[in-house]
């Protein structure tokens, strides 16, 4: 009897390794695609400059674009790095693995919240930087001189075509526009108009 008492505890404990097992894996799976996530809209950001987060935010010598590249790189490459130890560590139930899984867990919540810190405190300087490009954009919209920027242009449109809107607040934001024939006219993309130009009545 005393054997079998002893045997159900093991069972138990054993269950319970197995029931813990299957957690800590759940969530080193869903952190390890949060990793990859991270990673690849950080590798998006840094070389893909036809998108609207690299013309708004790497103008002149804004280099707002590149630290935000960087630190998802880096987030992303320590929470895959972190979850793919985590995960062979358990599976293998390498007792240095867990261990070393559990310090780049206390780093990742000191840095998380280091970087939440950093954001708050930046935040309204982000937003800044943000509304002044696209006020900037929308002031250069359509000007022939400034050709280089039709790419700037082009995605404006597709936002204000996508989302069916038109300037940052509303429509009157385009009246600060100079480069348009007469003061009525605003973006073909904030109408419903297919013609291939910048202004439409």
């Amino acid at each position: 009897q005393l054997r079998l008492k002893t045997e159900n505890r093991r069972m138990k404990i054993r269950d319970k390794i197995l029931i813990q097992k299957y957690y800590l894996n759940v969530f080193n799976g869903i952190f390890l695609a949060l990793g990859f996530v991270l990673l690849t809209f950080g590798l998006w950001l840094l070389f893909d400059r036809n998108n609207l987060f690299s013309e708004l935010f790497s103008s002149g010598k804004n280099q707002l674009l590149a630290y935000i590249s960087c630190i998802l790189l880096g987030i992303g490459s320590v929470i895959t790095f972190t979850s793919a130890v985590g995960f062979l560590g358990s599976v293998m139930e390498i007792k240095c693995l867990l261990v070393t899984y559990m310090s780049f867990q206390i780093l990742v919540f000191v840095t998380q919240m280091a970087i939440s810190v950093l954001i708050f405190m930046k935040k309204e300087e982000v937003h800044n930087q943000w509304n002044n490009r696209i006020d900037e954009v929308i002031s250069e919209y359509g000007n022939e001189s400034l050709a280089e920027q039709e790419p700037v242009w082009n995605i404006l449109n597709a936002v204000q075509h996508n989302m069916e809107c038109c300037g940052r607040y509303n429509v009157t934001q385009w009246e600060r526009n100079k480069n348009k024939e007469n003061s009525t006219q605003i973006p073909c993309s904030c109408t419903k108009s297919s013609l291939k130009k910048w202004f439409c009545d």
